[in-house]
């Protein structure tokens, strides 16, 4: 027996990626220099999942990345949660001009 599908009118497609998780939407959300790093690690599970012909990797890579690029849709706000996880992480709080990437580094984003 062969497996059929109907052809014709009816719904479209279900896209199985919640909102703004598409490749494209993440890489385009992303800070530039955050943009590289999810393009290697989107291509390297691509390469996970063809090779094991398992998805889950590849979408909690995409759900990982698509939150990233939600906070930082947020600047500001953004900006003041990783002062905040800074201050926590090392218990000196971190000064409102200082360059974005020390903050980052201290927070172990």
């Amino acid at each position: 027996m062969t497996a059929t599908h109907p052809v014709g009118p009816g719904p479209e497609p279900r896209n199985a990626l919640a909102p703004g998780a598409q490749p494209a939407a993440i890489a385009a959300a992303l800070w530039p220099e955050d943009r590289e790093r999810f393009l290697e690690s989107y291509d390297r599970e691509l390469g996970r999942a063809r090779s094991t012909l398992d998805l889950t990797s590849l979408f909690a890579t995409l759900e990982q990345w698509r939150g990233l690029a939600a906070m930082q849709s947020r600047p500001d706000q953004y900006r003041r949660d990783l002062r905040r996880a800074a201050e926590l992480i090392t218990g000196v709080p971190s000064p409102d001009d200082e360059p974005i990437e020390v903050t980052r580094a201290k927070a172990g984003a």
